[in-house]
């Protein structure tokens, strides 16, 4: 039985190079994976996706799907999950429903203020298995809170989506997320 996955984390915790290596592990052992992301994040070039390690792979976009014919694929792989609209998590609800394919979605749970992002509600809600990826804070405790910092500072207004990487963010625990500390030396 197929099942619904949101495997989600903070900054810097592999997500992305995770979701490539599943789409390898299925393509390895002759079956089809569909790597897809939602178009706005077009931070690794036209259909691919990248992480910070520098794997890298093709994909679709979430927008696509429509066109897609799903039944020649045997898992359905999403990364950047958390840019997701509740309709697109309907319709990845449906595939794994109505034909059987496990959808795996990895992204973040929430934005740099602490809230929900739209996809991520909506995975939190109807995922079948739910599932942390973790990471650190500088002071070696679990991270779960990702920082927007602008100028060696922590942000705490602007859009939600501000697409970037180790330049915009930093993966911090709750008590330096809410301090704004950067690293020993570096207070808000």
């Amino acid at each position: 039985m197929a099942k619904l996955y949101f495997r989600y984390g903070a900054m810097g915790s592999s997500k992305t190079a995770n979701a490539i290596m599943v789409r390898y592990n299925y393509e390895e052992r002759g079956q089809r994976a569909l790597m897809l992301k939602p178009c706005l994040d077009n931070r690794d070039g036209d259909h691919m996706v990248g992480s910070r390690c520098g794997l890298r792979a093709p994909c679709n976009y979430v927008e696509e799907l429509d066109e897609i014919d799903l039944t020649s694929y045997n898992c359905v792989i999403v990364d950047e999950a958390q840019f997701l609209k509740k309709e697109q998590v309907q319709k990845l609800v449906k595939i794994v429903d109505e034909l059987n394919i496990p959808v795996i979605c990895y992204g973040l749970r929430a934005d740099f203020q602490g809230n929900l992002f739209e996809g991520s509600t909506w995975l939190m809600a109807w995922a079948d298995t739910i599932e942390e990826i973790k990471t650190v804070c500088w002071c070696g405790k679990k991270a779960t809170y990702n920082a927007r910092v602008f100028n060696g500072k922590v942000v705490r207004s602007g859009e939600q989506i501000m697409l970037g990487g180790n330049e915009s963010y930093v993966a911090l625990c709750r008590k330096h997320w809410a301090n704004g500390q950067l690293s020993p030396e570096k207070d808000a």
